[in-house]
């Protein structure tokens, strides 16, 4: 009975997030943690968590698709984690060789137009699990509908560094002078990068830090950050949902902080302008004078400053209530 009522009122939960959802990010990266800790408060070894996890990225795929979302980066495998004990990583590598090929040759892969992209330093992984990240994406390729990107032996700093020292590099030879490097030429010497900037990133597990993934993709676009609580294993379309709305939320700030921005700029604009307008009205009056001889007054060319347009029939007006006052006054 109660498992039916949660039940119940997690998918009217459900569908008042997705109510709430607008604008959805064009790229979503997230940073899968928790995998080892899921499987240790359950008595399972280290693989055990990953093959869960596993299991939670193939619904984050269906997730993204239901909502519009083109790109999304899984950060699958970090250079922190060579590391790891051999024990750990040999079944972490055939997992992800397991899971690159049979995603590659799953159908509904290619009926939703998914391309699979590896990111990272790929050469460093073991051989078998290179031949899985070349068939997946030589399998994938003809695919243009989602962009699916796995980081590999991927971190930031790395990326960073390797960058730059390839830009030192042709310096040195000469073949570019320091004032030539730009944005293009750092993003032509990081890895295979996504293709969009990163919209919102989001982290399960409880940690709060990005670790060192996407610096210049998520933090040059001042990407939404999401994390919550669950271990990835764990994370449910609800939290997905959530995320989403954060990014959704961060827009909209963004958006009215903008716009305010844009009113202060024509507020000043407008301000100079008519500062400007006053001058060169006060210097035409100097320059030109009236045919009687008078100078043009400040009234005549306009740049008067009044608290209210002056009306269409003034002049006149204003006489005739002054004889009428006077009139009056002498009743």
């Amino acid at each position: 009975m109660w498992q039916r009522l949660r039940g119940l009122a997690g998918r009217a939960y459900r569908r008042h997030l997705r109510r709430e959802i607008d604008d959805v990010p064009d790229h979503v990266a997230v940073i899968q943690d928790g995998n080892r800790r899921y499987a240790r408060e359950r008595g399972d070894d280290a693989p055990d968590g990953h093959r869960a996890g596993a299991d939670t990225t193939e619904r984050v795929l269906d997730w993204c698709a239901d909502l519009g979302v083109s790109e999304l980066t899984l950060y699958a495998f970090s250079t922190e984690n060579f590391e790891r004990p051999d024990e750990e990583l040999e079944p972490l590598f055939d997992l992800l060789e397991h899971k690159l090929r049979e995603f590659a040759d799953a159908d509904r892969v290619h009926e939703q137009g998914v391309r699979v992209r590896a990111i990272g330093d790929v050469p460093r992984l073991p051989p078998r699990v290179r031949d899985a990240v070349d068939y997946a994406e030589r399998r994938t390729a003809g695919n243009d509908r989602f962009t699916l990107n796995v980081a590999l032996a991927y971190g930031g700093r790395t990326e960073l560094l390797d960058a730059a020292r390839a830009i030192a590099r042709d310096v040195d030879a000469g073949e570019m002078a320091p004032e030539d490097v730009d944005v293009e030429t750092v993003e032509e010497r990081l890895y295979d990068r996504p293709i969009r900037d990163v919209d919102l990133i989001v982290r399960t597990g409880g940690d709060e830090r990005t670790s060192n993934f996407l610096p210049w993709h998520a933090n040059g676009n001042e990407a939404a950050v999401y994390f919550c609580a669950p271990y990835w294993p764990e994370f449910s379309e609800v939290d997905f949902l959530r995320a989403i709305r954060t990014y959704e939320s961060r827009e909209e700030s963004w958006q009215r902080a903008r716009a305010e921005r844009a009113a202060a700029l024509v507020r000043a604009l407008a301000e100079v302008e008519f500062a400007e307008a006053r001058a060169a009205a006060a210097r035409l009056r100097d320059r030109v004078p009236r045919l009687d001889g008078s100078d043009l007054s400040e009234d005549a060319l306009g740049t008067a400053e009044t608290d209210s347009p002056p009306s269409s029939d003034g002049g006149a007006r204003n006489t005739v209530e002054g004889d009428a006052a006077e009139s009056r006054g002498a009743d």
